[in-house]
């Protein structure tokens, strides 16, 4: 649904009615004075953005709502190189404190940041986005969170909101438990878009399968962050056909910088009485997560990156999430803490 902006009245005539007035407040929704300016439904990207908090919100709710909007029919684009570059620099340079920098670069992609609350504990979020629903729509090139409360010290990626069920609730959870996060989201289902005959799972299925293509902004933002230091954690689900004796497939990707962290991380899993499949222990199907683009660049550059799949009985179930995010902030708080 558009959100339509509302433009107070400087002088509220005496024959205003109260439910005039209440339609008004709620037709403004939790937007704070300052916020963005809405783009005019005509798809153009000028938008005028405010460092202000632009609203309250539930972030779980905030962020579900959209990728409930992600189908396998849905639309996108393979962004420019430039478009990947002006986002990710946009990324970096919010991470620096520069946010007049960071708006003018995203801008260059017809993006834009903005402050959001979370209404669970009061935390204040950055939100990079699309620019106007149009955009978002039609290209699906995803959004990042950022937490404002501090340095930026590891990220969270959600390659296969929609595909892989629930995966959000996984990214969202973490971000919401420990400090210094980076939740990185695609925006298209991975096997939209043209070229893509089946929404089957298949690694490379679509121009849209963000973790085995390097051409998207979200391998393009991941790799800022890895060449910034960020460890990462990439969450994937699975069926439950596909390894029925185990819950979570923990592997540290292509190399072995991850190894201590998916070591920690399994024995987490296990605590909260969750069944794990260890790569480096024994095979674990197709789920080992070693030919990932953004586990590639991690390796490169000597950054721990988790690959995590999580059976559809875990991601399911509101109690089994909680365990898993449990397990891992166990993790992402050591990286908090600067240590791996």
């Amino acid at each position: 649904m558009r959100l339509k902006p509302v433009i107070a009245a400087r002088v509220v005539p005496a024959l205003l009615g109260a439910a005039t007035l209440a339609a008004l407040a709620g037709a403004s929704g939790c937007a704070r004075p300052g916020g963005p300016v809405r783009s005019a439904t005509d798809g153009s990207s000028r938008h005028t953005v405010s460092p202000a908090p632009a609203g309250s919100v539930d972030l779980a709710a905030w962020i579900t709502s959209f990728t409930d909007r992600i189908t396998q029919g849905g639309q996108y684009r393979i962004p420019a190189p430039g478009d990947r570059r002006a986002i990710a620099d946009g990324v970096r340079f919010l991470l620096d404190g520069d946010h007049a920098a960071a708006e003018r670069s995203l801008a260059r992609a017809g993006y834009t940041v903005r402050t959001l609350v979370d209404r669970d504990g009061g935390r204040e979020f950055a939100e990079i986005a699309d620019a106007t629903k149009d955009g978002e729509t039609t290209r699906g090139w995803g959004r990042v969170y950022v937490d404002l409360h501090g340095p930026a010290h590891w990220s969270v990626q959600v390659p296969h909101p929609s595909a892989d069920q629930r995966t959000e609730q996984l990214g969202i959870g973490l971000l919401r438990s420990s400090p210094g996060g980076v939740l990185i989201l695609a925006g298209a289902h991975r096997a939209a878009g043209p070229g893509t005959e089946s929404g089957d799972g298949e690694e490379g299925s679509g121009p849209a399968d963000v973790a085995h293509r390097s051409d998207s902004v979200f391998a393009a933002v991941s790799d800022a962050l890895a060449d910034r230091r960020l460890p990462a954690v990439q969450v994937h689900g699975f069926a439950d056909s596909s390894l029925p004796d185990h819950d979570v497939v923990v592997s540290p990707g292509k190399g072995d910088a991850g190894l201590p962290a998916a070591r920690r991380l399994a024995s987490g899993l296990r605590k909260q009485q969750l069944r794990v499949c260890e790569v480096w222990q024994r095979y674990c199907g197709r789920l080992e997560g070693r030919t990932n683009v953004e586990g590639d660049h991690a390796d490169a550059v000597g950054v721990p990156f988790l690959h995590v799949e999580h059976s559809r009985r875990v991601r399911m179930s509101d109690d089994l999430v909680a365990k898993a995010v449990r397990a891992l902030t166990e993790v992402t708080k050591r990286w908090s803490a600067g240590r791996t």
